[in-house]
């Protein structure tokens, strides 16, 4: 059940995402925001791209002033609030019903090249001490450069989709 609580504890517990809203019953949005929080440092972690981690303070700073915005407005305002994620699949298949049948071909690639870097990844560490130290380094270097130029190119193509999409919206309304 939702309710305003403690305006110090909610103020506390805002500063870890979601952690506010889960504790004023935002249990949806607070998952939302705590999933996005860590997801984000799995995969500057995983991948070494700590290029990744800029987008940390940008969570952080929305979830934590929308949670004390919440948690200041009046008994009315805040009991006609929806609880819901902020990433729902059915808000990505209402973009685009077919959003998987059109960029199936992509995904697969992706998924593809993903499994044969892990695969990969796990045959160079058990080689370590087959070959040679200099080679190793070599192979084991190259590799790592592979999810950052991967992670780069989707940037750059996302990135054109955006522009693209915005050209033609604003081609359409003239």
């Amino acid at each position: 059940m939702r309710n305003k609580r403690n305006k110090f504890l909610t103020f506390m517990f805002s500063m870890l995402p979601g952690a506010g809203h889960m504790f004023m019953g935002f249990m949806k949005t607070g998952i939302s925001f705590m999933a996005a929080f860590f997801f984000i440092i799995f995969v500057a972690t995983f991948l070494s791209i700590s290029q990744f981690l800029f987008i940390l303070p940008l969570i952080w700073f929305y979830a934590f002033f929308h949670c004390l915005n919440i948690a200041s407005l009046n008994d009315e305002d805040f009991l006609s609030i929806e609880d819901e994620y902020l990433f729902s699949i059915d808000k990505i298949i209402k973009l685009d019903k077919n959003i998987f049948v059109k960029r199936r071909l992509f995904v697969g690639i992706l998924l593809l090249l993903f499994g044969i870097y892990l695969l990969w990844n796990t045959v160079i560490q058990n080689l370590s001490g087959i070959i040679p130290d200099t080679l190793y380094s070599t192979i084991y270097n190259m590799s790592n450069f592979v999810p950052k130029i991967i992670i780069g190119i989707a940037i750059i193509f996302v990135g054109v989709k955006l522009i693209a999409g915005k050209k033609r919206e604003s081609e359409m309304d003239v």
